[in-house]
């Protein structure tokens, strides 16, 4: 009976796929912007051409919606023209890269949800393998059952009215003149009409920076190592932990420090970089451009009793050695996570004394909002440098208060919370929505982050893990809750080898958090040009507080245009 059954699943995949019903079915193509999502049977308004604009350096994203029309489609493939202008000159072939979106099955959603259950497109899966080269096709049935990836691209299938979603990142060198640039993104089936969608590129003149001005801690991949079962010593892991954070580093985030680079204290406590570790040390900052490098915590069981003296040594070893290399402007220690309670105060004022004792200017950042969760625990002041609230639990008085005595305020969300009862204005902010990281909220969430905190002058972004998939027997391509409902929480990496990649698949969620990051350079280069009240406005339009802020995806767009013409206007002006 088992064959028999999978004969009938045969034979009709075979008349829904057959020749003849291919004949009638056409291709239907239109475009969409990187913030929305489109699914499989989700009626839109999609637009007849892909506009977009970026800078020097900047990636840029649009989605192509293949949709089928008069019959089912098969073996889809898609091609891209390259990118020029009148004169002739292109991009590089490789600076365009095609993703067909795959679709996560959301069974639970969140309260204060705004994406309904379903199936929803979140991982990107490249039509070609970034390490080998080669193709990664569509799973299907052959002489030796199943062959492909579970999550292939190339040679994908839509059935009739269904969308099949495609993302399409753009990356401008920094040499590329100015002006318009053209082409067209075109796909084909076998036994059916090619369509074609024209795409503009308009290269706005300047350049962003090769390293993200927001400061950001993104947590590090340990987890990959037990999810894959790798010996986290290994070779194996070493090649898979460097494509992740190749592409972190390609996101405009921080990479962490590997285990690798960082030396094992001596008797004393004290590390010491040799002459290979520091060769080694330099060349990873430098290619991945760090604006902040993570100081480790001293790895000593007895920090506040026998081991003082040593964790004194660790934390001040490293600092120099961070200033010699001209690197201590972007150290920080994250200290602690999270205290919920008198004793974990306490051991923050203990540990925000021993470092400071080791070293004054290592900057010691905790996971805590500027005021209290009770006042029976007592003050934080003078122990933290770096204060860094929930999105839902900041407070612009507090905030200020903070920066006023020489600290910084860093962000960061986990799970759906709102604002505490202790918040101090809380009645009147019970209500609102910040940005929350879950797929069942819109994409728009991740691009917002920077501008809420450019509008509140908080300097840094923090997020717990990128590659927090639970155990290896859940798998988060079916199973993306974490604690059933929090879809997506703690992952912006998906595990390549279901897509045949040794190495990270890459959300959409990331990457609309990656052209936030970008768009927070807009902001800080038309400031150093004179323009930091045309930022301020701006930005306070897209934000006017962290409970309301601008989820039209087309507005936000316009927004980053006033901002790029704005900086390219100002030209003229000094900066600094």
């Amino acid at each position: 009976m088992k064959h028999l059954g999978l004969l009938f699943l045969g034979l009709a995949a075979l008349i829904a796929l057959s020749p003849e019903a291919a004949v009638s079915a056409r291709i239907e193509l239109c475009a969409s912007p990187p913030t929305l999502r489109i699914r499989q049977a989700q009626a839109f308004a999609g637009q007849p051409s892909a506009n977009i604009a970026a800078a020097r350096n900047e990636y840029e994203s649009f989605q192509v919606i293949v949709t089928a029309r008069g019959g089912n489609l098969e073996r889809v493939d898609v091609g891209v023209s390259p990118l020029s202008r009148e004169d002739g000159v292109r991009l590089p072939e490789d600076a365009v890269t095609v993703f067909r979106e795959a679709y996560v099955p959301v069974r639970h959603t969140v309260r204060r949800a705004s994406e309904a259950p379903g199936l929803v497109p979140d991982p990107l899966v490249p039509f070609v393998n970034p390490y080998s080269g080669a193709p990664i096709r569509a799973p299907r049935w052959g002489g030796k059952g199943l062959e492909g990836a579970r999550f292939g691209a190339a040679g994908f299938e839509v059935w009739q009215d269904r969308n099949q979603a495609l993302w399409v990142d753009v990356y401008v060198p920094q040499d590329t003149p100015a002006g318009v640039y053209t082409g067209a993104v075109r796909v084909h089936a076998p036994q059916v009409e090619a369509a074609e969608i024209p795409v503009h590129l308009t290269v706005w003149d300047f350049t962003l920076p090769d390293g993200p001005t927001h400061e950001n801690h993104f947590g590090g991949f340990e987890r990959v190592a037990a999810y894959q079962g790798l010996d986290r010593n290994s070779e194996a892991y070493q090649v898979v932990e460097d494509r992740y954070i190749e592409m972190m580093a390609a996101h405009r985030l921080n990479p962490p420090l590997p285990a690798r680079l960082r030396p094992a204290p001596q008797e004393d406590g004290r590390v010491v970089f040799g002459a290979d570790l520091d060769r080694r040390m330099t060349a990873f900052v430098e290619r991945h451009h760090l604006s902040n490098i993570e100081i480790p915590r001293a790895p000593f069981s007895d920090l506040l009793g026998a081991d003082r003296e040593r964790a004194i040594q660790f934390y001040r070893s490293w600092y120099a050695y961070l200033e010699e290399k001209g690197w201590d402007a972007g150290a920080y220690l994250y200290m602690l996570d999270e205290p919920n309670d008198a004793g974990a105060y306490e051991r923050v004022r203990q540990l925000g004394a021993l470092v400071r004792e080791g070293e004054p200017r290592i900057r010691r950042l905790v996971v805590e909002q500027p005021y209290v969760q009770d006042p029976a625990w007592g003050t934080l002041d003078g122990a933290i440098d770096i204060w860094c609230p929930l999105f839902g639990f900041v407070h612009e008085a507090s905030v200020q208060r903070v920066q006023a005595q020489g600290d910084s305020v860093w962000s960061y969300t986990a799970l759906v919370q709102p604002a505490p009862r202790y918040h101090p204005e809380y009645e009147r902010v019970k209500g609102d929505n910040p940005p929350y990281w879950q797929i069942d909220f819109p994409v728009t969430s991740y691009r917002i982050a920077p501008w809420l905190n450019r509008r509140y002058g908080i300097t840094g972004l923090l997020y717990w893990s990128t590659v927090y998939w639970g155990s290896p027997d859940r798998n988060p391509w079916d199973d993306p809750g974490f604690r059933v409902r929090w879809n997506g929480d703690g992952f912006l990496f998906y595990p390549g080898s279901d897509a045949g990649v040794e190495g990270p698949i890459a959300s959409m969620r990331l990457k609309n958090l990656r052209d936030g990051m970008e768009d927070y350079e807009y902001f800080v280069l038309l400031a150093q040009r004179g323009g930091g009240e045309t930022a301020g406005r701006i930005v306070q339009e897209a934000v006017p507080t962290w409970g309301s802020w601008e989820q039209d995806p087309y507005r936000l767009l316009e927004l980053r245009r006033q901002l790029a013409e704005a900086i390219m206007g100002a030209r003229g002006v000094s900066e600094g």
